[in-house]
């Protein structure tokens, strides 16, 4: 791998670990915010306003950030029924198209969610006191990650680097189960 692709991967990895931990923390922090608005509502009888859309909007950040990290590890939907059946250069094909896919995707958010960014920015969500635009933001923030995690495998492939040998060693999810399950009774 070249220097420049090496150093490029380095800082994606890095920005993959800190938007999996930004989620995990949004993760926490809704789960905190539905167990206040729980308590004040059952227990002091007076729930807060701002609880339910605060949640709302974590929990669109932990959702985009999280998938962009999955398409990082090639997590996200692909051909894995024909992948089983095709022949190595057929599946080098199938997840190329499947990371085209995923990076139209990315673009589709980055432009739509730009636009329902434009759209609401002038508005106010009563319970928060900020702009209803930040409703979106994390479409478009998730967006960008999904872009740059697919066209960072695109461009790998492209390059030649064995970043599918591992996933062509692993046997299928049923079969790794199975060998799973008896490791555990031997």
């Amino acid at each position: 791998m070249s220097n420049g692709l090496a150093k490029l991967g380095r800082g994606l990895s890095r920005l993959g670990t800190l938007s999996l931990w930004m989620a995990g923390v949004g993760l926490v922090a809704m789960t905190l915010i539905v167990a206040w608005q729980v308590f004040c509502r059952y227990v002091l009888n007076d729930s807060p306003s701002w609880t339910e859309p605060g949640a709302v909007m974590l929990m669109s950040w932990f959702i985009f950030l999280g998938a962009a990290v999955g398409v990082r590890e090639n997590y996200h939907l692909g051909f894995d029924v024909l992948l089983y059946v095709v022949p190595k250069g057929g599946k080098i094909w199938l997840r190329m198209i499947s990371d085209i896919v995923a990076l139209a995707f990315g673009i589709g958010m980055i432009w739509y969610g730009g636009q329902l960014v434009a759209l609401t920015w002038n508005t106010i969500l009563p319970s928060l006191q900020i702009s209803g635009g930040w409703s979106y933001v994390p479409l478009v923030a998730g967006g960008v990650l999904v872009c740059l995690f697919a066209l960072e495998r695109i461009v790998l492939r492209l390059a030649g680097e064995p970043i599918d040998d591992l996933l062509d060693e692993m046997p299928p999810a049923e079969v790794a189960a199975e060998l799973e399950t008896a490791e555990i009774r031997a």
